[in-house]
């Protein structure tokens, strides 16, 4: 899992700054999400077209059928836990992992979860910058077997279902809030070949989601988004919460009598303690935006109410998908920020040929270049030999170094292939570097 080499350090940093306070508790502490004894601390949104909340839940859930029922017949036996792949775009280490995993389908419903499965992915990636950079992810459905079709709570409190993650409307006496079992979310999302995040959707009609993040120390990847299968709104729950952990976004709403921002400047991207012109003098944050006009309407500037607090930290827009629900469009910076975030842990260009082994001036080398949408992402691929670049090879995938211009001089040489996301969606020179990266060869004869 790739996660544990290039995200950890930035998603434990994440969970370590980023203050949540528990809504609705007058005087709550407030405290980053993650997991103390038996709770953890959520996102959801009580509305499908409001604005989100948070609040603590149990991280077990009393609903999930204890391990053992799932394999009372052979037919359920044969399918629980099993694995297919949704979409493989590359090696693990090089994309990031979804895991999707289904409860409250029977046996006979595993095709029904196959199929929800794909649609709710199909309407995630229909999301810029998602889109866009879909080649940048695998997805593996994992099936997750229950006795019971359907979710407890739904249509009402009183309705229980014995399921595999013991899904639940009415969690912590909320209706929209879908809770589940977080030890039994890991035992099916371990079975993938990678996770960084999972998805579970709940076979229900009923809106409702919910979010945890900072999971990483814990769980071994960042987070889990509930949502229910049959309710298009719901889509909306997923595409927010993951761009918590691959954006490192904050929530852009504030919550009434939270008053004035306590905290110095934050690390995530989308929220400011710094006016429009401080920023834009200090050329900091999203300085490069300010007054263009913005996906989420309007344009960038210093909106006064972010991170939970009404005065005294800022948000670049009116609105967007950090803000509410009412709006499947990222604003500018945190666009910016989720193409970081897919650059952190995926690479656009894959080597070929191994790259530990030397070559000879007759091997021809080649690279795989991730299937990106041209909405927003631009590749443009280079080869270099020894530092200068070979300019007719420009955008070719398969080489050899001798047409390179690698000499027949007995040296050693390094011939290096280079990407770099040329994409106008990023202003930032920091992000531009997570975008490129490359392979090197030694040619030795």
């Amino acid at each position: 899992m790739h996660i544990g080499i290039r995200r950890s350090a930035v998603a434990t940093a994440l969970a370590l700054s980023v203050a949540v306070p528990a809504a609705g508790v007058a005087g709550a502490a407030d405290a980053p999400t993650s997991r103390t004894g038996a709770h953890v601390d959520v996102e959801y949104f009580p509305e499908p077209d409001g604005e989100g909340a948070r609040t603590s839940v149990p991280a077990h859930s009393p609903h999930a059928q204890p391990a053992a029922n799932a394999r009372q017949h052979t037919a359920t036996a044969s399918e629980d836990g099993e694995v297919v792949p949704l979409t493989e775009t590359g090696p693990t280490a090089g994309r990031l992992d979804v895991t999707i995993i289904g409860d409250g389908y029977t046996a006979a419903e595993q095709d029904d979860f196959l199929q929800d499965a794909r649609t709710k992915w199909a309407e995630v990636t229909e999301i810029d910058p998602y889109r866009s950079y879909e080649g940048l992810f695998n997805v593996w459905a994992v099936k997750a077997v229950s006795q019971e079709s359907g979710v407890t709570g739904d249509p009402d409190e009183g309705v229980t279902r014995n399921t595999a993650l013991g899904s639940y409307f009415w969690c912590s006496a909320t209706e929209r809030l879908i809770c589940v079992d977080l030890d039994k979310t890991k035992s099916y999302a371990d079975k993938a070949p990678a996770t960084d995040l999972v998805i579970v959707i709940s076979n229900s009609a009923k809106y409702g989601g919910a979010g945890y993040s900072g999971l990483a120390a814990d769980y071994g990847y960042d987070g889990v988004s509930t949502l229910s299968s049959d309710n298009d709104r719901s889509t909306l729950i997923a595409a927010h919460e993951m761009a918590h952990s691959i954006g490192l976004l904050a929530d852009e709403y504030q919550y009434a009598g939270y008053g004035d921002y306590p905290y110095s400047e934050p690390a995530q991207p989308n929220v400011s303690t710094l006016t429009a012109d401080r920023m834009a003098a200090q050329r900091t944050k999203w300085a490069p935006w300010l007054g263009e006009a913005d996906p989420s309407g309007g344009v960038v500037g210093t909106f006064e109410g972010a991170d939970y607090y009404e005065y005294g930290v800022y948000r670049p827009t009116e609105n967007s998908l950090m803000r509410a629900l009412n709006t499947d469009r990222f604003n500018l910076p945190g666009r910016e920020a989720m193409i970081a975030g897919f650059y952190r842990s995926a690479d656009a260009l894959t080597p070929l040929v191994d790259t530990s082994v030397s070559v000879s001036r007759r091997t021809r080398l080649s690279v795989g270049l991730a299937d990106l949408d041209t909405g927003l992402s631009s590749l443009q691929l280079r080869w270099y030999v020894d530092g200068r670049e070979a300019r007719q090879a420009r955008g070719e995938t398969s080489v050899l170094p001798a047409r390179l211009g690698v000499p027949a001089d007995r040296r050693t040489h390094r011939v290096t292939a280079t990407v770099v996301d040329t994409t106008s969606a990023v202003r930032s020179p920091a992000v531009r570097d997570l975008t490129s990266n490359s392979a090197t060869w030694t040619v030795t004869r």
